[in-house]
């Protein structure tokens, strides 16, 4: 991979940066569905959806990360990944993450709590599902 043309991806969450550099590729999951982009992308804004990031690196490495909900738009063979949480594969920890979705289910299925404070709950059921399946995959 290190001859293939790079582009430069950036991966923000609102604790800061977590991951600046040069890839040859990355992999998320929109909104709509799967996406990969590569080097010279046409420009792109779209809404992401939990997954597994994958950001594939000139040197062979691939680096896995857990993604909550965000955007990500690619313009200028520049790609930033504006996400709520970025956590490295690794660092997942399935029996935290197991408790947290029996929390989030339950805020989520509670009929006293507002709409919206069930609406959260959802997003945070759909986030911490994503996240266990990744942990449990590493």
């Amino acid at each position: 991979m290190a001859d293939q043309a790079t582009f430069e991806v950036e991966v923000l969450t609102p604790e800061g940066e977590v991951f600046r550099g040069d890839a040859v590729q990355l992999s998320t999951r929109t909104v709509v569905g799967e996406v990969g982009i590569l080097a010279n992308h046409v420009p792109i804004l779209a809404g992401l959806k939990p997954t597994r990031l994958r950001l594939y690196l000139p040197d062979g490495e691939r680096r896995d990360f857990a993604q909550a909900h965000g955007m990500l738009q690619v313009f200028g063979n520049q790609a930033e990944i504006l996400v709520e949480e970025a956590i490295p594969a690794g660092e997942l920890e399935t029996a935290s993450l197991e408790s947290a979705l029996e929390d989030a289910r339950a805020r989520e299925a509670d009929e006293s709590a507002g709409e919206a404070t069930r609406a959260v709950a959802a997003r945070d059921v759909e986030r911490i599902t994503a996240f266990l399946e990744i942990a449990r995959e590493n």
